[in-house]
């Protein structure tokens, strides 16, 4: 098993040694977008396809705002097809 050139913080509620690209891709993916460098993301652009990325990040249930707006515009990603952009609150807000 190929070790990852990733850190190792990124995954601290998973075992780091037993993670592998192929299973377990969406969890890369996301938390390389959400909490990884520049250089984390090149690695992830270069090992997996463009559409498996964009795959998993419209799967994603929650994405902060300014991670948002960099994959709409880095993967001309339409905003309305993000998981995490719709879905509908489980509970009303208070009318007053």
């Amino acid at each position: 098993m190929q070790m990852l050139p990733l850190r190792k913080e990124l995954f601290w509620d998973v075992e780091f040694s037993k993670l592998e690209p192929d299973k377990h891709h969406r969890l890369i993916i996301e938390r390389v977008l959400t909490l990884g460098n520049l250089n984390e993301f090149m690695f992830v652009t270069d090992t997996f396809d463009t559409q498996t990325i964009i795959d998993n990040i419209l799967q994603i249930g929650y994405l902060d705002p300014k991670t948002i707006s960099f994959v709409v515009s880095y993967f001309q990603i339409n905003k309305e097809k993000l998981k995490c952009c719709t879905w509908k609150r489980l509970t009303a807000k208070h009318w007053s």
